[in-house]
């Protein structure tokens, strides 16, 4: 492959790019809040430039739409670029994944619109889901880096926003789970429910879900509320989900309920860990937010 550039280390960023360098890559990586987060092994660059020059796969892990957007047209801007491909792994939402991949395009560069699910742990693990949308040239060119990203990958198109419309189709269901999970323990707590013995009884019933069988025995029954998935950013994904749904035109009742939820839960208590929402629904019910 070359040698291939990362750009953007936080929590999941910085898991996807130690993964790149434990699978015997040579990683050039930059993150705007300096050189801290640069996992041992890689080479620190001072600028998306420096990794533009030196790498002919960049990968991408940013926070929004503008952020990807931002580091496209510093890589286009690059005179001497040996970049030829870019994977972008953020969840930026369909419109701004084609805006992307146009930009790219219009300079040579061919774009894989690859967001991911599964949290830290799952980066970590290399069981994190890779889904993707990209031409065949570039799959087959990228290949070998997603590969060393996470062994779990499927392809879900060739146009740029399939993938982001999967993840966000994805995050909108994790949401709503945790959510109605919240809910639903709250209910049988006042009930007298001893909490694990519910999840235990949902977990081999129809309402199991990633909510019941992970969240809640790991983060929130524990009390660690530490999966590393801050509110902000599931609110944010909700947004992007109920833009693309007024865009094509789809149903959104449910999803205007969730949204609104989300929302207000960021504003109440910003960046907090998602998992979060049970304790802020509870004190929501008893008056106390």
């Amino acid at each position: 492959m070359g040698t291939i550039g990362f750009v953007g280390l936080g929590n999941m960023g910085g898991a996807l790019a130690a993964n790149l360098v434990q699978r015997g890559h040579e990683v050039l990586a930059f993150d705007s809040a300096g050189t801290e987060r640069i996992p041992a092994g890689a080479t620190a660059c001072k600028d998306v430039a420096d990794v533009a020059r030196g790498a002919t796969v960049l990968v991408l892990s940013l926070p929004d739409g503008d952020a990807s957007e931002k580091v496209a047209r510093e890589i286009m801007e690059t005179a001497d670029r040996r970049t030829a491909y870019v994977v972008d792994t953020s969840t930026v939402g369909v419109s701004a994944a084609r805006r992307v991949a146009e930009l790219l395009a219009a300079h040579g560069i061919g774009h894989a619109d690859a967001p991911v699910s599964g949290g830290v742990a799952g980066a970590r693990a290399r069981t994190l889901t890779v889904m993707y949308a990209a031409p065949d040239e570039v799959c087959a060119a990228i290949e070998p880096v997603l590969a060393d990203l996470s062994e779990r990958r499927r392809r879900v198109g060739e146009r740029p926003g399939l993938a982001q419309a999967a993840k966000l189709a994805n995050n909108f269901l994790s949401a709503t789970a945790l959510a109605a999970t919240s809910e639903a323990l709250a209910f049988g707590r006042a009930a007298g429910l001893d909490p694990a013995v519910l999840m235990d009884v949902l977990n081999a019933s129809s309402g199991r879900s990633g909510a019941t069988e992970d969240k809640f025995p790991r983060h929130v029954l524990t009390g660690s509320y530490d999966s590393g998935f801050a509110n902000s950013l599931m609110a944010k994904d909700v947004e992007l989900y109920l833009g693309a749904v007024a865009e094509q035109g789809a149903p959104g009742e449910v999803g205007a309920l969730i949204g609104a939820l989300w929302r207000r839960f960021a504003e109440a208590e910003p960046g907090v860990d998602f998992t979060r929402v049970y304790p802020y629904l509870e004190a929501t019910r008893r008056g106390d937010a």
